[in-house]
């Protein structure tokens, strides 16, 4: 890659490190099943009206959208919201490549290698280090595992985008997809939004945001979704997938660092030595993957960038 790429996807990956610092910082003036709803409609609209549908039926929008918008970022949100630590939420949401490479192997037919299997193996130790450092710290167990679950609705999300682009006859643009699959989740977020949280927490919300909130807002769906899917779907179309791919892996140390300096979020050396296993078996499996499964894993924002006929 020419050095100026090299920044911007290195710039991309801190974005989307920091990006849970703001989802954070949102969460104190939205409810999350209703911030996830209006992260969706803000990166919807207008731009639905000013890019091209992407060449694909309806039910992918659907099939992809709810696992993204509804379950891992409804969940992501969920799991912050009751305590999970925005540094440690940018870790653990990286197992979705575990998630990714099983669900392919029940739902594709694709094939574990012994690399793959001994790589979910010492991720998933490094996720046990984690919720055994959650539990003894008192943090909520609980906002652990919805994590998790949101890690699991990704890799169905991935999964949903590796089968649409088999089936595409024509180039998926990234962008594009990512604009138009936004539409997807805000009404049943909303809907469920009403149900759980209720119409008293919605009043309030639209009441007193603070402007902190309504910029942390504004920066998850515009820079964090937008303007970084936008870039990563170009450098994806100019670069092997497997080359751009691997600037993701530095999305959680982006993550630790801007949670550590601006939330004071105090990291363990039990956390640490849990995200350094994720990261070690999640990158020892991630070569296979590209290779088998040609999806990779960038962290909050969203699905794996969509090249034309694979999913990165």
């Amino acid at each position: 890659m020419r050095p100026r790429h090299v920044l911007l996807a290195t710039l991309i990956a801190a974005l989307w490190g920091f990006n849970f610092v703001p989802i954070k910082v949102a969460l104190d003036d939205f409810p999350p099943l209703l911030m996830a709803a209006l992260r969706f409609t803000a990166a919807a609209l207008p731009a639905v009206f000013l890019v091209r549908r992407p060449p694909v039926p309806a039910r992918w929008l659907v099939l992809v959208g709810v696992p993204l918008g509804v379950g891992q970022f409804g969940l992501l949100f969920l799991g912050m919201h009751m305590g999970m630590p925005a540094g440690l939420a940018s870790v653990v949401l990286q197992v979705q490549a575990i998630f990714t490479a099983l669900f392919a192997a029940v739902l594709l037919h694709e094939r574990l290698s012994a690399r793959l299997i001994a790589g979910m193996a010492v991720a998933f130790g490094g996720v046990t280090l984690i919720g055994v450092a959650q539990a003894e710290g008192g943090s909520p167990v609980a906002a652990f595992l919805v994590c998790l679950l949101a890690a699991a609705s990704w890799g169905l999300a991935n999964v949903a985008m590796r089968r649409m682009n088999q089936a595409a006859r024509g180039p998926v643009d990234a962008f594009g997809f990512m604009v138009w699959m936004s539409l997807v989740p805000p009404i049943p977020l909303l809907a469920l939004s009403l149900v759980f949280e209720g119409p008293a927490a919605i009043a309030d919300a639209a009441r007193g945001p603070s402007p902190a909130g309504l910029a942390s807002l504004a920066f998850i769906a515009y820079v964090s979704t937008l303007f970084c899917f936008g870039a990563w779907g170009w450098l994806m179309r100019r670069y092997e997938a497997s080359t751009v791919a691997t600037y993701s892996l530095l999305v959680p140390p982006f993550g630790l660092l801007s949670a550590g300096l601006l939330l004071g979020e105090h990291v363990t050396a039990t956390h640490l030595a849990g995200a350094v296993l994720v990261m070690v078996g999640v990158t020892a499996g991630s070569v296979r993957l590209r290779s088998r499964v040609d999806i990779a894993q960038p962290a909050d924002i969203g699905p794996a960038d969509i090249r034309p006929a694979e999913t990165r």
